[in-house]
């Protein structure tokens, strides 16, 4: 055996003759003894790709605002229930809220929904206060109507809650 012949030799480990080797053994004739790939350029080709400009970040947080918005009202009991839109007493007067904490009408659940939204925003005007550390008149002024926002939105669900479970609210 000569040097060539024993570098060309492989040791034989299950497995690792190739796809060309297996075939190249059973057809001789066809690829005789090299298998040569074909030198072909194949020119390049773009794809013109349609580009869509993405909504802005506002858009995005606007989207959820809503979203939330529409869960925090209650929208899967209002469908499942079917609650009435506004209660009346004896007399006809309107009630606004109903006397028991395991139902509601559905004023009731837009007008804590919306309780909850204005709350949500103090807090976000009190992260918004942050930014303003420079300039400490406008900081405070965003500051304190946040602090507001979220003391009376809490006031008047404690209300809500107070009215729903009979206790007096004052």
């Amino acid at each position: 055996m000569s040097k060539f012949e024993k570098r060309k030799e492989k040791k034989d480990i299950s497995g690792s003759e190739t796809i060309g080797e297996k075939i190249r053994k059973r057809t001789p004739w066809i690829f005789g003894k090299k298998l040569r790939r074909p030198k072909i350029v194949f020119p390049r080709l773009r794809r013109r790709s349609i580009t869509v400009p993405t909504p802005s970040k506002t858009l995005g947080i606007f989207v959820i605002y809503i979203l939330l918005f529409v869960l925090q009202t209650g929208i899967v009991y209002l469908i499942y229930r079917e609650p009435p839109a506004l209660g009346a007493d004896n007399k006809g007067d309107p009630i606004f809220l109903y006397s028991s904490v395991h139902d509601s009408f559905i004023i009731e659940g837009i007008v804590a929904s919306i309780l909850i939204f204005l709350s949500s925003t103090g807090f976000i005007l009190l992260y918004q206060a942050s930014k303003h550390s420079f300039n400490r008149t406008m900081a405070l002024r965003i500051l304190v109507l946040g602090i507001i926002m979220i003391f009376v939105t809490f006031l008047a669900l404690q209300y809500m809650i107070a009215v729903k479970t009979g206790n007096d609210p004052f």
